[in-house]
């Protein structure tokens, strides 16, 4: 009797995602990571931070540290619209968690991705190791981001460390 390979091991991938935008590409993350969507607010900037760190916000008594996506991924800045929104995520590193919010274009709705619709990502480039495949809906394909390695372990710990260093203050 001879035993059926294993299935691909992309069962994991498949699930719900928060679509959004940065200028015409459309980009996904895990509905789990996701705490909650927000308009952009005041952002109040902290010295020495990496250009893509925005800086923080206030969100009902917790300092959150802030990122852009567009600066993050090297992309031209865009003005800010009504649609501009921030989402605020939960972002593992280690044993760690921490909320950051991400700044985007807009976001587009809730998309229910089997994991046969989703392919491993390109092998080209040096954003592949942030991107967990990409979802094909219809004639059309989300680049989906592993939220968690979007920012390196050294990048959390500082952004961590300032976050910290604030809300010790209020």
């Amino acid at each position: 009797m001879t035993t059926a390979p294993p299935p691909p091991q992309h069962t994991a991938r498949g699930g719900k995602y928060l679509t959004f935008a940065l200028g015409r590409e459309e980009y996904g993350l895990a509905i789990l990571k996701v705490r909650e969507i927000i308009g952009c607010m005041d952002i109040t900037a902290v010295p020495r931070t990496p250009e893509y760190v925005k800086g923080v916000i206030n969100l009902r008594g917790q300092v959150i540290a802030v990122i852009d996506l567009r600066a993050k991924f090297g992309m031209e800045p865009a003005a800010r619209t009504d649609e501009t929104c921030i989402i605020v995520v939960e972002i593992q590193h280690d044993q760690a968690k921490c909320s950051t919010g991400v700044i985007v274009d807009h976001v587009s709705e809730v998309l229910n991705i089997p994991s046969e619709n989703i392919e491993d990502p390109p092998s080209f480039g040096v954003a592949g190791d942030f991107i967990l495949g990409m979802g094909k809906i219809g004639k059309s394909v989300k680049i989906l981001l592993d939220i968690d390695r979007i920012l390196s372990t050294t990048e959390v710990a500082q952004i961590h460390a300032v976050r910290q260093s604030l809300s010790g203050h209020e």
